[in-house]
């Protein structure tokens, strides 16, 4: 079994700069002050608050981030598998562990056979892309 290669080719850090939304709750208070930065020229709009406040708490926890990433082994950044991917894994009787702290994503024509033949394990922390019926297949080696 071997693990992505963060090195390789298939791992693109341009596919990592995308966004993905959240929803979060917050207190009546808060958003009034966050709307008062904003109003006052702090900030562009809400979103803007909230992407520097997270940049911030993580700027403040790199350190750990990085130890983190290392410790678990990680891919960092975003790793893509196509079908020809995995078919040559496949052929070499090859199982990969997908763990990415980013994007992990495969290709819209990996069958889910083929990704059970091939995938062994799944640990995204981010953004797991992948056609529904492999993800469906891939349910139970995804942690």
């Amino acid at each position: 079994m071997v693990r992505a290669d963060p090195l390789s080719p298939r791992s693109r850090t341009g596919e990592s700069d995308k966004t993905e939304k959240i929803t979060i709750n917050v207190g009546l208070v808060d958003l009034g002050q966050i709307d008062l930065l904003v109003n006052e020229g702090f900030f562009a709009n809400r979103t803007d608050f909230i992407r520097a406040a997270i940049r911030r708490q993580l700027d403040s926890r790199s350190s750990a981030v990085d130890t983190t990433v290392a410790r678990r082994e990680l891919t960092l950044g975003s790793q893509h598998y196509s079908r020809r991917d995995l078919e040559s894994l496949r052929d070499a009787g090859r199982m990969v562990e997908l763990r990415v702290l980013g994007l992990a994503s495969l290709a819209e024509d990996v069958s889910p056979e083929l990704a059970l033949a091939t995938i062994a394990r799944v640990e995204v922390l981010g953004a797991f892309r992948a056609p529904q019926p492999v993800r469906a297949a891939l349910a139970s080696r995804t942690v």
